[in-house]
């Protein structure tokens, strides 16, 4: 039985020293195979930056902020009607309704005339804008009251009524003296309506502020827009997100700058990209091939024994010619831990086919590989001692003289002494 385990193991050994001496080793950089790019859905000025180069992100973290336009109210007053709403654009909402808000103000009637009715007097051919008048109805009711005058062009001027329960369309004198007498008139004319402010703004609308009914003061924040437009009229907000959980490779916008929709804003090496990329010489290639394990061992902690498995995920069909060999380059993905950091040198091995196939065999199937089959010995030590052993066994059992030979079929003649 030992003369026939020798020559397996004999193999077995040289086997295993072909497998070692195929294992390879080559350093390279930790890398991402791939980038993200952040884009502006919206354009403005960059109202704050909170993250920096390197930073590792989530998909919900914000990249950047962009300022709004905030539009407020011009004088105290009752909002009467909103219109538009977040998302749409301003612009559009304005040219279809006049206006996004409308504001009435605490005074509602008003007189428009000119001079050309006072009375003869040189001074009252002359108004001035912010100037109190009186006003009393001409008709039988001489209903009373009081007005500042606004806007003065030409020998036209407005009145905006303070006081007086006057109707729209009555018709009054406008006086300068307080006793209303008819020497102090500046002209007459008729009770109208004064038209609610209109707030219109630009680009898309961010929020509203206030809603129908509200009363506002003067300086109070009305609604908020920002450039450009939202993506399917979807108001996704001023903060613009990353998107992909990763590390921040690069940032293209600061506190201040202003970006435009669609303007590349970051980029970003998502997390679950990372890969080892080396440059291997091409006399190494054949001990390399897609989708084989590898194994990754980081310079920073080779000391400590951590190793992680890897797969060569791609090996370039074009090397790069330099003046010693021919270098291809070869991306070996691998799962990364907290301590693991881009730019890191790394060292990936192959693994030793011979240890990887022992560790798949069955402990009687290695019995059975090492004990040679009785069958198919030709050309072994063992079948030529069999070989031997039957050639000595068949000389003993050769024919007598005289009898027939079975190989040759002839008699043999014993010779005569």
């Amino acid at each position: 039985m030992m003369k026939k385990m020798i020559p397996a193991l004999l193999l077995a050994v040289c086997l295993a020293g072909t497998a070692a001496a195929d294992s390879i080793s080559f350093s390279g950089t930790v890398q991402s195979s791939r980038t993200e790019t952040v884009y502006a859905p919206i354009g403005g000025m960059v109202e704050a930056v909170p993250v920096q180069f390197g930073d590792e992100v989530t998909a919900d973290t914000v990249i950047a902020k962009v300022r709004t336009t905030k539009v407020y109210a011009a004088e105290d007053g009752t909002v009467t009607a909103v219109y538009g709403q977040p998302g749409d654009d301003a612009e559009t909402v304005a040219a279809r309704y006049g206006a996004l808000v409308y504001i009435e103000g605490p005074y509602t009637l008003m007189v428009s005339t000119t001079t050309s009715k006072a009375y003869e007097e040189k001074e009252n051919f002359i108004v001035h804008p912010g100037e109190t008048v009186y006003v009393v109805s001409r008709s039988q009711n001489s209903t009373k009251g009081k007005g500042i005058i606004t806007t003065v062009e030409g020998s036209s001027y407005t009145v905006l009524l303070t006081e007086g329960n006057f109707l729209m369309g009555d018709s009054v004198n406008i006086c300068r003296s307080p006793k209303y007498s008819l020497t102090s008139s500046l002209g007459r004319g008729n009770i109208s309506r004064v038209s609610p402010t209109a707030v219109t703004g630009t680009g898309s609308i961010v929020s509203f502020a206030v809603q129908p009914g509200d009363t506002v003061q003067r300086g109070q924040l009305l609604f908020e827009t920002v450039e450009g437009g939202f993506d399917g009229l979807v108001m996704t907000g001023t903060e613009i997100k990353a998107g992909t959980d990763g590390v921040i490779s690069s940032l293209s916008v600061s506190q201040g700058t202003d970006v435009a929709k669609g303007s590349p804003m970051a980029e970003i090496y998502p997390k679950d990209a990372v890969q080892v990329t080396a440059e291997v010489t091409e006399s190494d290639l054949k001990e390399l091939s897609v989708g084989q394990k590898v194994k990754v061992e980081l310079d920073w902690n080779e000391n400590l024994g951590v190793s992680y498995e890897g797969t060569v995920e791609k090996i370039s069909a074009v090397g790069t010619v330099g003046e010693e060999s021919t270098t291809y380059t070869v991306c070996v993905s691998f799962k990364p831990d907290e301590h693991t950091r881009y730019n890191m040198t790394a060292l990936v091995s192959t693994l030793d086919g011979s240890l990887a196939d022992d560790e798949e065999k069955d402990p009687a199937e290695e019995e059975e590989e090492l004990q040679e089959p009785e069958e198919g010995t030709e050309g072994t030590a063992e079948g030529k001692a069999r070989s031997a052993e039957e050639t000595e066994n068949g000389d003993e059992e050769k024919p007598e003289r005289g009898e027939r030979s079975p190989r040759s079929g002839t008699r043999e003649e014993t010779p005569a002494e």
